[in-house]
C-alpha cells in the first residue's frame, strides 16, 4: 500500500471517529434532556423527596405538601385487661375517624440494628483506681450475659406523621400545629407518650435509615448550613442509591427490599403488627391511611350496589330465558351484595369511616441471604394471618421514599378498608425500658427477653417499694440495686437493717456497720444536730420536731402527748442546744442525759414524768443511745445494724436511723448529691404511729432534698393500714412487685389497677419474678443472678450463706 493510500485510510478513520464522538456526545445531552424532563434524580441527595426541613420540624415535601412528625411510646397493650384492651381499641377508633380527607397519616414503626460494641458501652461500668475492680468485673460481666439474651441491639422506635395540602408555609403552619395538639391529646386518651420531633429529630430518623452501613453518629446543626454551603440532604444521603435491580436496591452497602401486604383475610387479629415488630433484625413496617370523605363513600358504595343489582337482573333475565330458576344466582355475586350492604350500614349508623390503606414493609441486611432470609420470615408471618407479602417489582425507589416518615405515599397499591379494620393494626404492643446514663439493672423483660435499665431519679417522685413474700428475692433485689448504685452512681448509700442481713455487702464495699445494741461500744446520739440545713428551714426546729416524735414513742399513751408535755419538751430542747451554738464544736453536743437533767429542773409535774419516763434509757438498763455519736456516720455506705436492740428499743432505733438519714440528706443537697435510704422490714415503722408519721414525712419531703428512700415489707396491709400511710404508696413512682400471697393480690390489683394477666407474674411465681412498676409503665420481670461470688455475699438464703461462709 501506497503512502498516500495509507494517509487516506487514516483521515477516514479519523472521521468516523470524529463523527462517532459528535454522536455520543448528542446521545449524553438527549439523556440529560430527558431526565431532566422526567425529573430523574441524577444523585443520591435529589432522590430524597423532599424541598426543605425546617427547624421547627416542618417538612416542606412539595410545592404545596407541608408534614410534622410525632413520636410515641408503647403502652402495654398485649398486658391489659380484655376491657382494657376493648377500651383502647375503640379510643384508637376515634383517633383514626378525627383524619378527615384533606390529612394524609403515615405510621412508622422502625427496628433498627445498633452497633453491639457501641450498645456494650451504654452499659459498661468502666475500672477505676481503688479496691473495687473484681466487683465491677463480675457485674459488668454479668450484665453483657444479660445482654446477649435479649434483643437490645435493636433499637425499635414508633412514629406517626401527618401532611397536608396548602398554599403557602405560612398557611400550613397553624393548622399543622392544631393538627398536632389534636393528635398529642389522642396519645394522651390512650395512655401512650408522646412528642413532635423538630427538624433535627427528623433529619436524624432519615439519616439513619439511609445510613445503616455506618457507624458515625448524626452530626449535624443548622448553623452549619450557610457555614458549608450545603444543604439538610447532603447531612442525610448515603453515598449511593442503586435502583437497577427489579425486586432489591443498594443504600451505600446495605441491601433492601419493599414489599407490599395483600390483604385477603376475611378477618384481621390485632397480633399481626406485633409479629412483624417482634422480628430479632432490621424492619421498617410502615402504613398509610388516606381518609375517604363520607359522603363520597357512602355514593361509591352505593354506586357498586347499583353494579351489582344490574348484574343480579342480568343473570336473572338469562335464567329465564335458558328456562331454569331465577333465584338461583352465582354464589360470588349473593356475598358481595351482602358484604356491600354491611358496609354501607356500618359507614352511615356506626361511626364507620372508609380509609385507603397502604402496608410496606421494608427489610434491609448487609448480605443477599440474609436479606432473602428476612424476606421470608416476614412472608410467614403475613401467611399465618391469610394474607400475603409481595416484593415490589421496579418500584424499589418510590417504596423506598413511602418508607421514610416523611408522610409521601408513592405506591398506589390501596386496600379500601373501614376504621375497625384499619384500628386491628394496633400501633402497641409491649413497652420496654431502657435508659442510659446513670441507669440501674433491674432484671430481664418477661415478655422481650430485654434489659431493664432504667434511673429511678428521671421519675417525679423517684420513692419505691420493694414488695414480695418471704424467700421471693426481696433484699437480694435491693442489694443488687445498692450495689449497682455504688458501682456507677457518686450517690450516698444508708441502710436500716433489722435482720443483720446486710454486712456482708457492706463489708465487701467498705462501707460502715453500725451495731446498735445494749452490748455494743458502738455508739449513736439521738441529740446529733446538724446546722448545714437550707436557709428556709430552721434546724433547732426540725429536732425539736424529731424529738417530741422520740418523746412520744417513749412516753406517749394511747393519745399520745399532752400539749402541756410538748411545750416542755420544746422548751427544753431550746435551752439544751444553747452552749452548743454558741460555740458549735463535737465536744459541747448534748447527749439524752442533758435533756434528762433540764426536764428534773422543770417546776411543772408534767416534767418529772417525763423525765422518769425517760429515766431507764439515761441512767437505766436501755441506756445504749445516752453517749456521744462514737462511729463513722460520714462514710458513702452506713449500715444500722438494730437487730439485737430487742423489742424495747426496736422502734426507737429505726426513729433515730431515720434522723440520721434527715441529717446526711441535708448535708448532701447542699453538695447537690443524692442520698438513697434502704429500710428493711419495713412494716415494722408502721406499726407505731411515730414512726410510722415520721416514714410518711420522708416519702413526702425526700425528693426534694435529693433523698431516694425504699422501704422492703412482706406486708402489703400495714402498709394500707391508714390513709396516712397510703401516702407512701402514693408517692411512690418506683414499686419493685415479686411475689405475692393471695390475700395480699387482691388489695394491689384494686389498688394499684392491675389486670389478671399482669397479676399472674407474681401469683405463685419463682424467685426474682414479678412486676416492675416505673411511673406509669408496667412491665413483667425475671432476673437471674449468676451464682459468682457476688451471689454469695448479696443471698440470704441459710443454705448458700452457710456455703459461702
Amino acid at each position: 500500500m501506497s503512502l498516500a493510500e495509507k494517509r487516506n485510510r487514516q483521515e477516514r478513520r479519523n472521521k468516523k471517529s470524529r463523527k462517532e464522538r459528535e454522536q455520543e456526545k448528542r446521545r449524553k445531552k438527549q439523556e440529560r434532556d430527558r431526565r431532566k424532563q422526567k425529573n430523574i434524580p441524577t444523585t443520591a441527595q435529589q432522590s430524597i423527596p423532599y424541598i426543605r426541613m425546617l427547624q421547627d420540624g416542618i417538612c416542606q415535601v412539595t410545592k404545596t405538601f407541608f408534614s410534622k412528625t410525632i413520636q410515641f411510646y408503647d403502652i402495654n397493650y398485649q398486658l391489659a385487661l380484655n376491657e382494657d384492651k376493648t377500651t383502647i381499641f375503640e379510643n384508637y377508633c376515634d383517633f383514626l375517624n378525627y383524619f378527615d380527607s384533606s390529612i394524609s397519616v403515615q405510621l412508622s414503626f422502625i427496628n433498627q440494628q445498633v452497633d453491639v460494641a457501641e450498645f456494650e458501652k451504654s452499659i459498661d461500668i468502666p475500672d477505676q483506681n481503688d479496691d473495687f475492680n473484681a466487683i465491677r468485673e463480675e457485674y459488668r460481666t454479668m450484665l453483657k450475659n444479660q445482654l446477649s439474651k435479649g434483643n437490645n441491639g435493636l433499637v425499635k422506635t414508633k412514629y406517626i406523621t401527618f401532611g397536608i395540602e396548602a398554599e403557602s408555609l405560612k398557611v400550613a403552619r397553624p393548622r399543622l400545629e392544631r393538627i398536632e395538639a389534636d393528635i398529642l391529646n389522642n396519645f394522651k386518651v390512650l395512655g401512650a407518650q408522646a412528642h413532635s420531633l423538630n427538624g433535627l429529630e427528623r433529619l436524624e430518623i432519615l439519616y439513619h435509615v439511609f445510613n445503616q452501613d455506618r457507624i458515625e453518629p448524626f452530626k449535624f446543626q443548622y448553623k452549619m448550613l450557610p457555614e458549608t454551603g450545603l444543604k439538610t440532604k447532603d447531612f442525610i444521603a448515603p453515598t449511593s442509591f442503586n435502583f437497577s435491580k427489579n425486586q432489591t436496591f443498594l443504600m451505600g452497602k446495605t441491601m433492601g427490599s419493599v414489599s407490599y401486604l395483600q390483604i385477603l383475610a376475611p378477618e384481621l387479629t390485632d397480633r399481626m403488627l406485633a409479629d412483624f415488630l417482634d422480628v430479632d433484625d432490621s424492619i421498617n413496617v410502615n402504613i398509610h391511611i388516606q381518609s375517604i370523605d363520607q359522603s363520597s363513600a357512602i355514593k361509591m358504595i352505593k354506586s357498586k350496589i347499583s353494579d351489582l343489582d344490574k348484574m343480579k337482573i342480568e343473570e336473572q333475565k338469562r335464567a329465564v330465558r335458558s328456562g331454569y330458576d331465577m333465584d338461583v344466582l352465582p354464589s360470588d355475586l349473593v356475598t358481595y351484595g351482602e358484604e356491600a350492604k354491611n358496609l354501607l350500614e356500618d359507614l352511615q349508623s356506626r361511626n364507620e369511616r372508609m380509609f385507603l390503606v397502604t402496608v410496606l414493609v421494608m427489610n434491609t441486611a448487609k448480605k443477599r441471604q440474609k436479606l432473602d432470609n428476612n424476606i421470608f420470615q416476614v412472608q410467614g408471618i403475613a401467611q399465618k394471618y391469610n394474607c400475603s407479602l409481595k416484593q415490589l417489582d421496579y418500584q424499589q425507589e418510590a417504596a423506598l421514599m413511602s418508607c421514610i416518615p416523611l408522610g409521601v405515599n408513592r405506591i398506589e397499591i390501596q386496600r379500601g378498608l373501614t376504621t375497625s379494620a384499619t384500628a386491628i393494626f394496633v400501633p402497641f404492643t409491649t413497652q420496654e425500658l431502657f435508659q442510659e446514663g446513670e441507669a440501674l439493672y433491674y432484671g430481664l423483660n418477661a415478655l422481650s427477653n430485654n434489659m431493664i435499665m432504667v434511673d429511678r431519679k428521671r421519675l417525679k417522685n423517684p420513692n419505691g417499694l420493694i414488695l414480695g413474700t418471704p424467700g421471693s428475692g426481696k433484699s437480694f433485689s435491693a442489694k443488687r440495686e445498692i450495689t449497682n448504685c455504688f458501682l456507677i452512681t457518686e450517690d450516698d448509700i444508708i441502710i436500716c437493717d433489722p435482720e443483720a442481713e446486710y454486712y456482708p455487702l457492706v463489708q465487701a464495699l467498705h462501707g460502715q456497720v453500725i451495731r446498735i445494741s445494749p452490748v455494743s461500744d458502738q455508739y449513736i446520739n439521738p441529740m446529733d444536730l446538724n446546722l448545714n440545713y437550707s436557709e428556709e428551714d430552721n434546724p433547732l426546729s426540725l429536732k425539736a420536731d424529731f424529738i417530741l416524735s422520740l418523746c412520744e414513742l417513749i412516753v406517749g399513751g394511747k393519745n399520745g402527748l399532752e400539749p402541756v408535755e410538748k411545750t416542755i419538751i420544746d422548751r427544753c430542747v431550746r435551752l439544751v442546744y444553747q452552749e452548743y451554738l454558741a460555740d458549735p464544736v463535737p465536744e459541747k453536743m448534748p447527749i439524752l442525759e442533758d435533756l434528762y437533767n433540764l426536764l428534773r429542773k422543770q417546776e411543772e409535774p408534767e416534767a418529772q414524768r417525763l423525765a422518769t419516763s425517760l429515766e431507764i434509757y439515761v441512767t437505766g438498763s436501755l441506756n445504749v443511745f445516752n453517749h456521744r455519736t462514737n462511729v463513722d456516720i460520714n462514710n458513702r455506705i452506713v449500715c444500722f445494724d438494730i437487730k439485737e436492740l430487742g423489742k424495747q428499743l426496736k422502734k426507737i432505733g429505726m426513729l433515730i436511723v431515720q434522723d440520721q438519714v434527715w441529717n446526711r440528706v441535708t448535708i448532701n443537697r447542699s453538695a447537690h448529691k443524692s442520698t438513697r435510704y434502704y429500710v428493711d422490714e419495713f412494716h415494722l415503722l408502721l406499726k407505731e404511729e411515730q414512726t410510722a408519721a415520721y416514714s410518711v414525712e420522708i416519702w413526702k419531703r425526700f425528693r426534694k432534698w435529693g433523698g431516694i428512700p425504699t422501704g422492703i415489707t412482706q406486708n402489703i396491709k400495714d402498709l394500707l393500714a391508714s390513709r396516712e400511710i397510703e401516702n407512701i404508696f402514693e408517692n411512690s413512682d418506683f414499686i419493685y412487685m415479686l411475689n405475692q400471697a393471695s390475700g395480699d393480690r387482691q388489695i394491689l390489683a384494686k389498688q394499684l389497677n392491675i389486670s389478671p394477666t399482669q397479676l399472674s407474674y407474681v401469683t405463685n411465681s419463682n424467685e426474682g419474678e414479678g412486676l416492675l412498676f416505673y411511673g406509669n409503665v408496667i412491665i413483667p420481670f425475671v432476673d437471674r443472678f449468676p451464682k459468682n461470688s457476688l451471689y454469695k455475699i448479696m443471698t440470704t438464703r441459710p443454705e448458700e450463706t452457710a456455703e459461702a461462709g
